[in-house]
């Protein structure tokens, strides 16, 4: 069964609709009491930043969402069947932040665990498939927050609420495989593998640094992207610091 014929253009249609015009103000009246209803609900959800939005809390931004926009606009939903929703939604966020503060196995499965990233100036190549991650995805939030080669890390953990967090080395840095300039921009340097080689040497799979004498090893973790030098400053130009590792 076809439905009416719609005409193009059809002013009165793509403004107004079938609703006559005395509707709009009741939409303005719908807009004011899920508004006022959502933001009272959201009042007792807490403060947290949308940056730091858990698993759990964009569930119920997108349930929120859903059910307080359907009543603003279309007649046949009535406000009350709208504002139990939403208060429905409201308390299973309650009941399972209880949940969560009372159970470590709740607080799990809701929110997940930290997942270690990088050891020592060496990332984990498991870890970063099972949280999602690139390579790549790891590298640029290394140089957000100012990692210019991985020797500087002594621990990076992929937080619950997907910040990564840094711990540097207080001290001397060592060398490691540089994240700057981004390889997408400057391609790190491979070597040559059947040339012997003198020096410290990164993994480009892993990072692993090893201090080779001769013809290049193969790297722990299986990789077969090759190696290239490791560097204790990216950016030092030729005249600066030196820039690879030293060969002694």
């Amino acid at each position: 069964m076809s439905g009416p014929e719609i005409i193009p253009f059809d002013w009165q249609r793509i403004w107004l609709g079938d609703a006559p015009p005395l509707f709009m103000l009741e939409i303005v009246f719908r807009t004011a009491v899920i508004f006022l209803w959502l933001l009272l609900l959201l009042r007792m959800t807490g403060k947290r930043g949308l940056t730091q939005l858990s698993a759990l809390e964009l569930v119920i931004v997108i349930a929120l969402g859903s059910a307080a926009g359907d009543p603003l606009f279309y007649p046949e939903v009535p406000l009350l069947h709208a504002m139990l929703a939403l208060a429905l939604v409201v308390a299973f966020q309650r009941i399972l932040t209880r949940l969560v503060v009372r159970s470590e196995r709740v607080e799990t499965f809701v929110e997940g665990v930290p997942v270690e990233l990088v050891r020592d100036g060496v990332f984990d190549l498991s870890a970063l498939h099972r949280s999602n991650l690139s390579r790549d995805d790891l590298f640029e939030r290394l140089r957000v927050e100012g990692v210019a080669q991985l020797g500087e890390i002594r621990r990076a953990y992929f937080e619950q609420d997907g910040n990564l967090t840094i711990f540097r080395h207080s001290g001397d840095v060592p060398p490691g495989l540089a994240v700057v300039p981004p390889w997408d921009l400057e391609p790190p340097s491979v070597l040559d593998p059947d040339l012997p080689q003198q020096g410290l040497v990164a993994c480009l799979d892993c990072g692993r640094v090893e201090r080779v004498g001769g013809l290049l090893p193969g790297c722990a973790c299986g990789g077969t992207s090759g190696w290239t030098a490791a560097t204790t400053d990216p950016l030092a130009g030729p005249e600066g610091p030196a820039r690879f590792a030293d060969s002694a």
